[in-house]
């Protein structure tokens, strides 16, 4: 991957008039955040869907929200790309309050998790069903109690968990998300 940011298309489809297939817009996401500053992920916001079943309108609009969300809304869906620069140092010092304020920036400080015994400090959990794609590059999963490396064209289905992504590889990783929104049953606390 370069070293300057990647940008890509975003193509979204409807129906005109007479119920004919169409292109909405081919233009990259309009929505694009940088998180904590230099050294932190920027978020590619590509779409999301207010409820499931997701209504499909003709001419579909882009979903109006304010700033970056980190989940889906209640009982919808989004879809993001996120690029991970190689992790440094000021990730891996941050403290628990710190990783709060990184969450807030995204719309969820109740996600962050982290604690000094946390095995990375940008733990977060969140009531979704996420499927994490690595398009490029590496990327390190953290969990509770396990780690796994994944690599371009892994894909990770994430239930639920405590975790962090750590990018450890020296080079950028660029993944696609696709979350769910969801509930905990009983048995998880």
């Amino acid at each position: 991957m370069d070293k300057q940011q990647k940008t890509f298309r975003r193509i979204v489809t409807g129906h005109d008039a007479n119920g004919k297939a169409i292109i909405i817009s081919d233009a990259p996401p309009v929505h694009t955040q940088l998180v904590g500053g230099p050294g932190g992920p920027t978020f590619f916001e590509v779409w999301h869907t207010l409820e499931t079943p997701a209504l499909i309108q003709a001419r579909p609009y882009e979903p109006d929200e304010k700033g970056l969300v980190l989940p889906p809304p209640k009982s919808g869906t989004r879809i993001r790309a996120i690029e991970f620069p190689p992790e440094g140092e000021e990730i891996r010092k941050l403290t628990s309050t710190d990783a709060a304020a990184k969450f807030r920036s995204m719309g969820d400080e109740k996600a962050s998790t982290s604690d000094e015994a946390a095995p990375h400090p940008l733990m977060h959990r969140t009531k979704t069903v996420d499927y994490g794609i690595v398009l490029e590059g590496e990327i390190t999963l953290v969990l509770d109690r396990g780690e796994a490396t994944i690599q371009a064209g892994d894909i990770v289905i994430q239930n639920g968990t405590n975790h962090a992504w750590a990018n450890r590889s020296g080079k950028p990783c660029r993944m696609i998300f696709i979350l769910i929104d969801g509930e905990f049953t009983n048995e998880i606390t």
